[in-house]
């Protein structure tokens, strides 16, 4: 039995699972998901690590993955099976990856694709309404590095945190919070600046 949450927190010995989405295991994305799941787990939390590069995820939806879709069934493939069990069985989720093109690393995009299908991440109704399933989800957090400044970002919009923050947030329940850990001007910070960025995640998970 979990404890009960404080003030939007979540409960004690929460389920988080963090999807992490770089192709370099020695890169700062990797040492951002390191640093989320050190802090979380401190707090007493269970931490699931989905690792999509080191797992050899497939990001490409085939035929026989169109057909389930459009059949509406909650049926997956056997590929999918864990991390669908994860999403369905966590109390909040956690994004690492690098903003590519103003948007999602093509990985991550094919993993919402495939794993965020009917009967998991939303369902119809007896009028073909959509409607929510991932009423488990309380939190959605947002770890991301940007090549380019503040400004520029906010001239051709964050596609990536929009999608997540947005369109995934309207398959859970209604009062799911998100929460954004952003460092923008990736390519001319020092290590400094990212040791400071790594601290201010720790700082972030601890609150959740």
């Amino acid at each position: 039995m979990y404890g009960s949450s404080v003030a939007g927190r979540l409960p004690r010995n929460a389920h988080v699972v963090v999807v992490l989405c770089h192709p370099n295991p020695d890169g700062f994305a990797a040492a951002s998901a390191r640093a989320a799941t050190g802090a979380l787990t401190a707090s007493g939390h269970r931490v699931t690590l989905l690792d999509l590069y080191a797992g050899g995820f497939d990001p490409v939806m085939s035929r026989d993955d169109l057909c389930l879709h459009q059949s509406r069934t909650p049926d997956v493939p056997g590929d999918l099976e864990g991390h669908v069990d994860a999403v369905t069985s966590a109390d909040a989720l956690v994004f690492v990856y690098p903003t590519w093109w103003s948007g999602l690393p093509a990985v991550l995009k094919g993993w919402l694709e495939r794993v965020m299908v009917p009967g998991v991440a939303f369902v119809f109704d007896a009028e073909q309404r959509v409607r929510p399933a991932l009423t488990n989800i309380k939190r959605i957090v947002i770890i991301s590095t940007y090549g380019s400044p503040r400004r520029y970002i906010a001239v051709v919009n964050d596609n990536g945190r929009r999608v997540l923050a947005r369109a995934l947030r309207m398959t859970c329940g209604w009062r799911t919070r998100t929460t954004s850990i952003r460092l923008f001007a990736m390519d001319t910070r020092d290590d400094a600046d990212r040791q400071r960025h790594l601290r201010h995640i720790e700082r972030k998970m601890r609150s959740l």
